[in-house]
Parts: C-alpha cells; sequence; structure tokens
C-alpha cells in the first residue's frame, strides 16, 4: 500500500475541520468502548485523538500499542479535554506491528533504568522526554551555527584519523592504517588554527575521541565539540565570542516551552557579563578552605567543587599557569609564568578551554621541547608557521556537558544518542 501523509498532527486546526485528512504515527494507546474504539495517535509533531466507530470498528481487531498506522479520516470537533480536534476514521492501516510486551515502555508509566533504555534507544525516543532532549539538542545547533555565521565564521571540517597525536596527549585510539599507526582525532587543534592563515575565521562542530577510562557522568569517549579559532583575535576577544554564544543559545531555547515541559525543567537565561576568577583567586579560596594547594598546582575535582560552590553558574576560570598548558598557549606578556587562558565553567564542570595560541614558530619549537615533545612529530604543523601565521586565538567546547547544563540532567549519556564510554559500544 503506499501511503502518504497530507499533515503533520501539528498541522491540524479548525480550518480543516469537515476536511479528510491522511495521518501517520505510532498508536500511544487504544480503548475499545463497545460499537466505539478510542485511538491516540502521535507522531514526531504531537498527539490526536481518533475515533472508530461502525463496521470499521467491527473490523478493527488487535492492535498492538506502539504499532505504527495511517489513518484516513474527517478532521472534526471534539468534547475531549486534552486535545482540539479529533479525527472521525474512515480507514486505518497497520503499516509496522508493534510486539507486545516492549523491552521498555515509551509511555513512561513503567520507569526503565538508563542502561536499558540506552539498550533501546529508538524505541526510547518515543518517551517525549527523551525526544524533547534531542529536539532541543537540534535547536541547540542551529542556534550555534547561526550565531557564529553571523560573527563571520567559516564552518570547516578536519580529519578525524590522523598521523600524530593532536596535542601531545597520551588519551588517543590508536589503529592500523594500511600498516601505519595512525589515531583518532581528539580535537581539530592544529587543522583550525593552520586554517586561520587564510579563512582567518573559522567553526568545527563534529565528533572527537579521548581514550580515557573515566567513569563518571560527565566523561565519553566519543563526544561532540564546537570549535571556533580566529585570526587577530585575543584569548579575550574569543571569550566573549563565547559568551555572546551561551547567551545566544540560551535566549533561543528559552522560547521551546512545549519540550521544557516535557523534561520537567524551565530554561532561564544567565545574567551577564559572565563572572571572571583568576586562578591565583582560585588557590587562595582553596587555601581558606584548608586545602594543601599551591601556585602551579592543578585544580583537581574537588578543588573545583568547592570553587563552584563560590561561583555558581557560567564563570571564566582565567589566567592559568603557563605550565599546566598545552604547548601551544601563549603566555602573557607582563609574567611569562602565566597564561592567555580561560576555561569555562558552570560551577565545578568545565564545559570549555581556550586561549591565545603561540603563533612564533621558534617559540613554538622551543615549548614542544620544553614539555618533552619531539617536533618532527609536528613538523607537518610547524612548517605551516613559516608561511607568515597570523596571531590567533580559539577554544573548544563541550556540547554534551552544555546540553547536561541546558536541561538539567547530570548524566552526560542522557543527551547523546548513543553515547560511547569505556564500558559501552553497543547499540
Amino acid at each position: 500500500m503506499t501511503f502518504v501523509k497530507t499533515h503533520d498532527i501539528a498541522e491540524l486546526d479548525e480550518s480543516l475541520i469537515g476536511r479528510q485528512v491522511v495521518v501517520g504515527g505510532w498508536i500511544e494507546d487504544l480503548r475499545k468502548l463497545g460499537k466505539m474504539s478510542f485511538i491516540t495517535l502521535r507522531d514526531v509533531s504531537g498527539i490526536s485523538q481518533v475515533i472508530v466507530k461502525g463496521e470499521l470498528n467491527d473490523n478493527l481487531g488487535e492492535i498492538n500499542r506502539q504499532s505504527v498506522a495511517s489513518i484516513r479520516g474527517i478532521l472534526q470537533e471534539t468534547k475531549a479535554r486534552d486535545f482540539a480536534f479529533e479525527i472521525k476514521a474512515e480507514e486505518i492501516h497497520v503499516l509496522g506491528k508493534a510486539i507486545h510486551p516492549l523491552p521498555v515502555d515509551p509511555i513512561g508509566r513503567l520507569e526503565s533504568n538508563i542502561d536499558t533504555r540506552l539498550n533501546h534507544r529508538a524505541l526510547d525516543m518515543r518517551n517525549q522526554k527523551t525526544a524533547s532532549i534531542f529536539k532541543l539538542r537540534h535547536h541547540v545547533l542551529q542556534s550555534l551555527r547561526r550565531t557564529l555565521v553571523d560573527k563571520k565564521f567559516l564552518e570547516i571540517t578536519t580529519p578525524k584519523i590522523i598521523g600524530s597525536a593532536s596535542e601531545g596527549g597520551a588519551d588517543l585510539f590508536s589503529l592500523d592504517y594500511f600498516g601505519k599507526t595512525a589515531y583518532l582525532a581528539q580535537s581539530p587543534q592544529l587543522y583550525k588554527e593552520q586554517m586561520t592563515m587564510g579563512l582567518e575565521r573559522v567553526f568545527e562542530i563534529s565528533n572527537f575521541y579521548r581514550a580515557e577510562n573515566s567513569h563518571t557522568g560527565r566523561h565519553l569517549t566519543e563526544f561532540t565539540s564546537v570549535d571556533i579559532e580566529a585570526a587577530f583575535m585575543d584569548y579575550e576577544d574569543v571569550m566573549n565570542v563565547l559568551e555572546s554564544l551561551i547567551l545566544t543559545v540560551y535566549q533561543d531555547i528559552s522560547k521551546c516551552t512545549v519540550e521544557q515541559k516535557a523534561i520537567g525543567h524551565e530554561i532561564l537565561v544567565p545574567a551577564a557579563p559572565f563572572e571572571q576568577v583568576t586562578y591565583t583567586q582560585c588557590i587562595e579560596e582553596l587555601q581558606k578552605e584548608g586545602e594543601q594547594v599551591k601556585f602551579g598546582d592543578d585544580l583537581l575535582d574537588s578543588h573545583l567543587r568547592i570553587v563552584g560552590k563560590n561561583h555558581p553558574g557560567f564563570y571564566f576560570l582565567t589566567d592559568w599557569p603557563i605550565k599546566l598548558k598545552p604547548f601551544y598557549i601563549r603566555e602573557k606578556d607582563e609574567d611569562s609564568t602565566l597564561s592567555r587562558s580561560f576555561d569555562l565553567q558552570y560551577g565545578f564542570l568545565e564545559l570549555c578551554s581556550g586561549g591565545t595560541r603561540l603563533h612564533n614558530p621558534a617559540m613554538l619549537r622551543e615549548r614542544l621541547e620544553a614539555q618533552g615533545l619531539d617536533p618532527a612529530q609536528f613538523a607537518d604543523h610547524l612548517k605551516t608557521f613559516d608561511w607568515g601565521m597570523p596571531p590567533h586565538s580559539g577554544w573548544g567546547m563541550g556540547l554534551d556537558r552544555l546540553m547536561t547544563v541546558l536541561t538539567g540532567i547530570d548524566n552526560v549519556r542522557e543527551v547523546v544518542l548513543y553515547p560511547r564510554d569505556p564500558d559501552r559500544l553497543r547499540p
């Protein structure tokens, strides 16, 4: 049978009353009351009530809930409290039968744990809370792209199979590449820096990979990163871009009232400007709390939880010691022990890291050697700096973590379609 929908359910309105419509979706509920049946039909856009009477009802037979059906009928007014209209069915076709019982209840009347839902993710997407999370994620991505394009950034796509460690880190997945050792990219860092030579302002939204054996609610081995790099900008300039981006996302998503209701979380635009807290200030705050830390120590998760209590919401953590930062970060002119760098925090949670980059090739080689890295491993990257590299700055932000903050959800796996972590490789 050829089936063509004439309308999404959300498109049904009073102008169509008395007219024939064809809708399609999955049967969320079915109640048989003698000579009449009531079907609740849902599609991605909304939900509608369908009335089945007469011979059609007599021949309806058994239809399992969650089966996919097409329904042709007349749109009419209804007395039902939960619906503005209803469809009086003239023809019903089951297009895809659902088994009974299903492994998870998409309506949510019977709760399943997150692992069970992830194992049946496609079916879980019929749960309106789950679906709303990913509708919001879609709108966040559209907002990010629109705002960056408005700020004259060009979208690029960098390789995910690379020949050397992009940041000199150890947390990479290696693979055999036709007899050579290759790696899955943990960031687009070196490529996006190179692109500032000719394109000046670039951004990428893509998946990257980190072989961290971390078992927390905020770590994944495959994650989505939002990255920018901009020529002729300092780290304070790209901090302003980031703050503007976050505020615009919140402003756009705060209008998604249906999805907010479904997830049970109100999205409020944060206050601006974001507070700026220096690394030195953090050390002083921690020492006042009795923590045994000194300048130059990295901030542990336990430290950031203390700092986060003092600074709830969004704030920039700036001016880190240069020795704690990657080789490509530039030091401050007035104090070479400090870097032109920042992290964007939400309480204890790190969302983004960025800074001004070194663009002097000689200084880059010195920094690589100082960090115990072999400049020869970065030859392809370093040679581009001999061709006239502009000063540039940038950052990388974890989209998945931003989504947890935006939706008020603790576990990053809830906001990723098919999350990958040390324990999960399927489905």
